[in-house]
């Protein structure tokens, strides 16, 4: 087949696959549009004394039984569209988005979510990361709304003012890598082993945008060559991201190595059209405090996160996220 024929039947397929995604997100938008006026109904009803809530199970089998092709309008489906309605009908701002991802992805984070502001993150994350539904309520599960928020709060000071509102959600105090089944005592080779094998559910926990280069990256200073465990490049920073792993409590001295790595990316590997490297220092345990005083001077783009072998408690971070704004209301 000639090459420029065989460039024309490329261009018809992905007219073909555009004009498909255009098609299956018209008919999403519709449904959540539908899903929200059946709702706003209800709620209408119910709150003006027209309805009873026996009504709506009267509904749910009058549809039932004169609409039987209508899949979906149980008296309990009926019910969270009145909740879905109710939850975001103050809230103008978020009906793009809403209608952005499917039904199943919008009950499953106005059911499970306690506030606006986790509503809000889910549902930004989940349209901008394209989350199956799966991966979203896995990370509901492990708390990530809690992680990126408390983790917004440990960013070097370096970081923040390289980066300044870009950085803002993109890393996170704590990774938890229950995918990789390796026992509580493991050491860094087998954590970088697990990692490797199971990329793409690593680059889903740590965010899409990043782009794996390599593992054990060399790099050359004088006659002698160091190895950084994992490097990435990040789209929405345009920067490497330099991953350094310590299967132990953090250390002071662990920020001095990934500190010369980043010295040593900067000047020989970073090209000019990009950002300062960032060095993230992947721990078992770290102690806040111990992890303050080490960030305070330096002047690397650096922070210091732990990792998880199995899914935090979410009850947990809860209380930990609540008293962190509560800590906020007073600075």
């Amino acid at each position: 087949m000639q090459l420029n024929r065989k460039n024309e039947f490329s261009d018809i397929v992905l007219l073909i696959k555009q004009a498909r995604y255009n098609a299956i997100k018209s008919v999403n938008t519709e449904l959540i549009d539908l899903y929200w006026n059946v709702g706003q109904y209800i709620h209408e009803r119910i709150n003006n004394s027209d309805w009873g809530e026996s009504v709506v199970k009267e509904l749910a089998d009058y549809l039932s039984k004169n609409e039987p092709d209508l899949k979906g309008f149980s008296d309990k489906n009926l019910w969270r569209m009145k909740q879905f309605y109710e939850t975001y009908k103050d809230e103008p701002k978020l009906s793009t988005v809403l209608r952005e991802i499917s039904w199943s992805h919008n009950l499953a984070i106005f059911s499970r979510c306690k506030t606006m502001e986790e509503r809000e993150f889910y549902l930004n994350i989940a349209q901008k990361e394209s989350y199956s539904f799966r991966e979203l309520d896995r990370q509901i599960s492990a708390g990530l709304f809690e992680r990126t928020m408390i983790g917004n709060t440990k960013l070097s000071t370096v970081l923040r003012e390289i980066y300044q509102d870009e950085i803002t959600n993109t890393f996170k105090d704590s990774y938890v890598f229950e995918f990789l089944g390796l026992p509580e005592s493991h050491a860094e080779k087998e954590l970088q082993k697990g990692l490797i094998l199971q990329l793409k559910k690593f680059i889903l926990e740590i965010g899409k945008d990043f782009l794996f280069i390599s593992e054990e990256y060399r790099i050359q200073v004088g006659n002698t060559d160091f190895f950084i465990d994992l490097l990435f490049y990040h789209r929405g920073l345009q920067c490497l991201v330099a991953f350094e792993l310590k299967a132990e409590k953090f250390k002071p001295e662990h920020l001095g190595q990934l500190n010369f790595y980043l010295e040593a990316l900067d000047r020989d590997v970073k090209k000019p059209n990009e950002n300062p490297s960032i060095g993230i220092l992947l721990c078992k345990d770290k102690d806040n405090e111990v992890v303050e005083y080490a960030l305070s001077r330096s002047l690397s783009p650096t922070m210091v996160s732990e990792y998880k072998m199995q899914l935090p408690d979410k009850k947990l971070l809860q209380k930990k996220i609540h008293e962190l704004f509560e800590e906020q209301k007073y600075l």
